[in-house]
């Protein structure tokens, strides 16, 4: 079992020709300047442990696109940085809670907002393990079996966009599955657990055919080296099982805490409404 969330193409390395090197890491800047800011207003206080995380998070991010991307010509290296991007680094950030954070600070009219949003129907379809999984592993698969990985070399927009779709599918991937913020009509654990079982089968199977092909795929590319991309698919297939662990325990340990605080509250027989947070 291995990549849980899509990764970006291997040979993505380096920013494109005129972009400041530093200019990535800004939007990575924003985001836990933003959350900071945001806990330190939470009226009731905001836990360490999901700022941890999600500054967790938002260091993967930097890596991914600052010191890593500054590699060429390894493969290896390249997918270094897109398992950040597509695995650790959502992961980190899910379990941020930012949603809930948000729920706490922001103006009345905001929350609303975010209440009509998680009650859409289409977050509903977007937002389920199964279709979640289709998107991370879909489009893994897309990348890396059409010339879109070779098109997006060329393409510097192409490229930007590959990786803000594999940092989001990412996000909702692991969202749907263990994410603490609330998420309505999250299916129980046995559909989730199947829904991670299904995407780590999928990208076994992706990552063993990669190998097996690596002197035709991914297609398009211009002299491409085989042992490069064999090393690297064995990356993709050995180094997801951490992703995989790390998100299994998430999984396991808030359906484990969720159904912890049911028994307390049904032995006190307290009558107090469990937070949003709670409610997944």
């Amino acid at each position: 079992m291995t990549l849980l969330l899509p990764v970006a193409p291997f040979a993505h390395g380096g920013h494109p020709a005129g972009e400041p090197s530093w200019l990535p890491l800004f939007p990575v800047a924003l985001l836990a300047g933003g959350y900071l800011l945001a806990a330190g207003r939470d009226p009731r206080g905001w836990r360490h442990r999901r700022t941890v995380a999600w500054l967790a998070g938002c260091a993967g991010l930097a890596v991914a696109v600052g010191p890593l991307a500054q590699l060429s010509g390894d493969p290896r290296g390249h997918l270094a940085q897109h398992l950040l991007l597509g695995m650790l680094a959502p992961l980190g950030l899910v379990l941020g809670a930012p949603i809930t954070l948000l729920l706490r600070v922001a103006p009345p009219p905001v929350r609303r907002a975010v209440g009509r949003l998680l009650r859409a129907r289409p977050l509903h379809l977007l937002a389920h393990p199964v279709t979640a999984g289709l998107l991370s592993t879909g489009g893994l698969a897309l990348v890396l079996l059409t010339p879109l990985y070779a098109a997006a070399e060329r393409q510097p927009v192409l490229h930007h966009a590959l990786h803000l779709h594999y940092l989001a599918a990412g996000y909702l991937f692991a969202w749907s599955l263990a994410g603490p913020d609330p998420a309505p009509r999250r299916p129980g654990l046995a559909v989730r657990v199947g829904a991670l079982l299904g995407a780590a089968a999928g990208h076994a199977v992706l990552a063993k055919y990669l190998y097996a092909q690596a002197g035709t795929l991914p297609p398009g590319l211009d002299n491409p080296d085989p042992e490069a991309f064999r090393s690297a698919a064995q990356l993709m297939y050995y180094g997801g099982d951490l992703a995989e662990l790390l998100l299994a325990t998430a999984l396991f340990a808030g359906w484990y805490n969720n159904r912890r605080r049911r028994h307390v509250t049904d032995a006190t027989g307290s009558a107090e409404r469990p937070s949003p947070a709670q409610l997944s």
